[in-house]
This record gives C-alpha cells, structure tokens and sequence, in this order.
C-alpha cells in the first residue's frame, strides 16, 4: 500500500449500528473542514481496504485509516476527537491512561451496543449534503 491517501482520513465503522450511525453524524457536525471520510464496513471498499491490513475482525469497532496506518477502537476515537471543533480534542489526555483499560471500556461499551442503543437493518444514507464524505468506489483507497 503506497503512503499517499488521496482522499483523507477515512473512518470505517459499522453501518448497521444506531449508536455508530449517530457516532458519524457527531463526527461530520464537529469536522467543518472535512478531514474525515466515511465507509461502513459492510461495504466492498472497507473490505478492501481491511484486507489490505490483513484484518477481519472489524464490526466491533471503529477503525481510522490515516496515510498507511490502521487505529482502532479506543485509539481511533481518542484520534478522531483530537481533530473535531470544541472541547473534544481535550478528550485526548485520555491517551495517558494505558489502552487495555481504555479498550476494555470500549469493548464492554461495542459488546452492548445493539441491545442499548438498537440497530437498523440496512446502512443509513447520506442525505445530499454530506453524500461526498462517503465512499463508496471501492478502489478509490492505494
């Protein structure tokens, strides 16, 4: 996989998840200069792109892709807030706290989130204004 992504920092999560769903809208409204990108990892280009990382446990988590590297669960939230509007890059002196604790909260919370906060029975879509944050082509990522 080469070290140019041409289109950003790309966040795969699980398309099928309300509480994953909900996750991205407060991404995309906290992210006013776009460098964040989505896919549900249901699709064909996060399947690629997973493959590519020799990773196939994925709808438990959240995954960034950043250049050639692969965060995920605790890792790629605390990431992701580093980058948002308001207080939410704070959130990232959580980083001093060692990641088998923060992952296990992240895994109790992933374990539970369909019976807490439900799931759909498709993957959400985008509505016009935010559709070009979405990929979709699965070669557009190497």
């Amino acid at each position: 996989m080469g070290t140019d992504n041409p289109i950003g920092k790309i966040i795969l999560f699980d398309g099928v998840c309300n509480l994953c769903n909900s996750s991205v809208q407060f991404i995309i409204r906290r992210d006013p200069h776009a460098v964040f990108r989505f896919a549900s990892l249901q699709s064909e280009f996060a399947k690629n792109i997973l493959h590519r990382f020799n990773r196939v446990d994925t709808t438990d988590t959240i995954i960034l892709i950043d250049q050639n590297k692969m965060m995920v669960r605790s890792d790629a939230a605390l990431e992701i807030a580093r980058h948002l509007s308001g207080v939410w890059p704070a959130c990232y002196v959580m980083k001093v706290i060692p990641r088998f604790i923060r992952d296990y909260v992240y895994q109790r919370i992933a374990k539970n989130r369909y019976r807490w906060f439900g799931r759909t029975d498709q993957c959400s879509v985008p509505t016009p204004a935010i559709e070009n944050r979405f990929i979709k082509d699965q070669n557009l990522y190497g």
